[in-house]
C-alpha cells in the first residue's frame, strides 16, 4: 500500500515526496480515511508511529477542498502540550503543505507576543500550547470563530500538565459544530471522559504497539547510585553511537549532567523546562544536524524531539513507569531502523524492571561495562543531593535530613527515639563543623579564623 490510495491533491503529493514518503504506517492508513470523511476519530497511538502525519495530510486536503483561504481566518486549531511538539506539528503543516498555500503558524510561551500575533491572523493553521493561547484570547488579538477542526495531540499529556482547564476554556471559542481528532498514547479513564465530551460519534482507530519496536535492543546496567556518572560515561566511551537521548528525572540532573560530560570532551547539550525558547531551538537544532551527539532531557522537555537519528536512548534516572519507559525508547528504532534503550538501575528500580520486562515480553539482559570499578567508595562530593541519594535509616541520612548547610533546623520527628537520634546527630553535626569539618569536608583554614573573631 502506498499514499497514491488516498488520491491526495498533487501539491500535497509533492510535499508527501520532497519528505520521502512511500508507504503510509499503521496509524496513517486507518485515521486518514475517516479524517477526510469528515468524521471525529479518537487516535490512540505512541510516539514515532507518524500520527502527525495522520491528521496533518487530510486536514490540508479537506481545506483544498473547501477553496480554503490559505491566509486566514484560522480553520483548523491544534493543541499541544509542549513547545517542541508545537513546532513539530507547525513544520509537519509547512513541509507537506508547501505547494498548498495554507499557512501555519505557531504559538507558544517563552517568546515575544508580536510576532506570533501578526503570524496568528495570517494563518489557517494555529498549532497552539494551551497557556499561550488563552493569552492572546484574553487579548482578543485571535479569533476562534471559524474553526473547522480542533485536534488535541498528546491528549494524555496536556491531563498530566493541567491543561484541562485551559482546554474547556479553549473549548467555548469555538464553533459547535467542527470536526474533532483527539490522539493519545493511553486511555486513562480521565481520557476517556474528555474524549466522551468532545467527540461525537467518533472513529476509534487503535494501534496495537504497546511494546516497543522489535528493532530496539534493550539492556540493563545495574550499579550504585553514586556511580552511576562515572558508569554513563564508561558506557559512553564504550558504545558506538551516532546521537545519543538521555534522560533524567529533573531539570537541574540534566543541565548538570550535560555540563559534566562537556567537561570530559563529549559534544553534549540539554533541554529542560527552564531555558529561554531561543536556548531550546539553538539545543534542538544543534542536536538534529549533530553538532551535539548528545542530548539529555527531562520527560515533558523530551516531548516533540523528532530526530531519526538517534541510535541510543539512556535511561540514566529510571522512568516513573513501564509506559514511560515506552515512550522514552520510542525515540529510537523509528521507521525500521535498529537502536539501543540502555538504562542505569539501582537496587530502588528492581519493581520497574520487573514492570518493562512485562511490557517488551522477554527478559532483560543485565550487563556491566567491562574495566570500570564497580566497588568505588562514595566520594565526599558525592553527598550533593543531584548524586547521591543515602539509604534509609543511615547515620549520614539522618544528619542529611536534620541538617543541610544553610537551614541547620532539626527535621520534625515526634517519636522518642527519633528525637534522641536527631539530638545525637545535632551534636556529631556541630562537632564536625568545631573542628573545621563538615561530614569529612575540610574547611579553608581562613574560615576557622573568621568563626573565631
Amino acid at each position: 500500500m502506498t499514499f497514491d490510495c488516498f488520491s491526495f491533491d498533487r501539491r500535497i503529493v509533492a510535499g508527501i515526496n520532497s519528505l520521502g514518503y512511500v508507504v503510509p504506517t499503521p496509524i496513517q492508513t486507518r485515521a486518514i480515511p475517516d479524517v477526510l470523511k469528515g468524521r471525529d476519530v479518537m487516535g490512540l497511538a505512541q510516539t514515532g508511529t507518524g500520527k502527525t502525519a495522520a491528521f496533518v495530510l487530510p486536514i490540508l486536503q479537506r481545506l483544498l477542498d473547501a477553496k480554503a483561504s490559505g491566509q486566514g481566518p484560522v480553520r483548523v486549531l491544534v493543541l499541544a502540550p509542549t513547545r517542541e511538539l508545537a513546532l513539530q506539528i507547525h513544520e509537519n503543516f509547512v513541509s507537506l503543505g508547501r505547494q498548498t498555500g495554507m499557512r501555519s503558524a505557531a504559538v507558544f510561551g517563552g517568546v515575544g507576543f508580536t510576532p506570533q500575533i501578526k503570524a496568528a491572523r495570517r494563518a489557517t493553521v494555529v498549532v497552539a500550547c494551551p497557556g499561550r493561547l488563552i493569552d492572546l484570547l484574553s487579548q482578543g488579538v485571535i479569533k476562534l470563530d471559524h474553526v473547522d477542526v480542533l485536534v488535541l495531540d498528546e491528549a494524555d499529556r496536556m491531563m498530566d500538565m493541567g491543561f484541562l482547564p485551559d482546554i474547556k476554556r479553549i473549548m467555548s471559542q469555538l464553533p459547535d459544530k467542527r470536526q474533532n481528532l483527539l490522539f493519545s498514547a493511553t486511555m486513562p479513564p480521565d481520557i476517556r471522559k474528555l474524549a466522551a465530551g468532545i467527540l461525537v460519534d467518533p472513529a476509534m482507530v487503535q494501534v496495537a504497539n504497546t511494546a516497543p519496536p522489535e528493532s530496539v535492543s534493550h539492556a540493563f546496567y545495574p550499579v550504585r547510585q553514586h556511580l552511576k556518572t562515572g558508569l554513563l560515561e564508561a558506557l559512553l566511551d564504550a558504545t558506538k553511537h551516532e546521537s545519543v537521548l538521555i534522560f533524567t528525572r529533573t531539570k537541574h540532573r540534566a543541565k548538570t549532567l550535560a555540563g559534566k560530560l562537556s567537561q570530559k570532551g563529549l559534544s553534549a547539550t540539554f533541554l529542560q523546562g527552564n531555558m529561554s525558547q531561543s536556548q531550546r531551538q539553538k539545543a534542538m537544532e544543534g542536536f538534529k544536524r549533530g553538532a551535539f551527539s548528545i542530548m539529555v532531557a527531562t520527560d515533558i522537555a523530551a516531548r516533540g524531539i523528532d530526530c531519526d537519528r538517534i541510535s541510543h536512548v539512556i535511561n540514566f534516572d529510571a522512568p516513573d513507569g513501564a509506559e514511560t519507559y515506552t515512550h522514552r525508547i520510542g525515540r529510537t528504532g523509528r521507521a525500521g531502523r535498529g537502536g539501543s534503550a540502555l538504562s542505569l538501575v539501582t537496587q530502588d528500580d528492581k519493581l520497574l524492571m520487573r514492570d518493562v520486562e512485562r511490557v517488551v515480553r522477554k527478559r532483560i539482559e543485565q550487563c556491566k561495562v567491562e574495566g570500570f570499578d564497580y566497588d568505588q567508595p562514595v566520594k565526599h562530593d558525592s553527598f550533593r543531593r543531584d548524586s547521591f541519594r543515602p539509604q534509609p535509616g543511615s547515620d549520614r541520612a539522618r544528619v542529611q535530613t536534620a541538617y543541610r548547610p544553610g537551614n541547620e533546623q532539626p527535621a520534625k520527628d515526634h517519636s522518642a527515639a527519633n528525637k534522641a537520634r536527631t539530638r545525637t546527630s545535632q551534636k556529631r553535626f556541630h562537632d564536625d563543623r568545631n573542628q573545621g569539618s563538615i561530614w569529612g569536608l575540610k574547611r579553608p583554614a581562613g574560615a576557622a579564623a573568621r568563626q573565631g573573631r
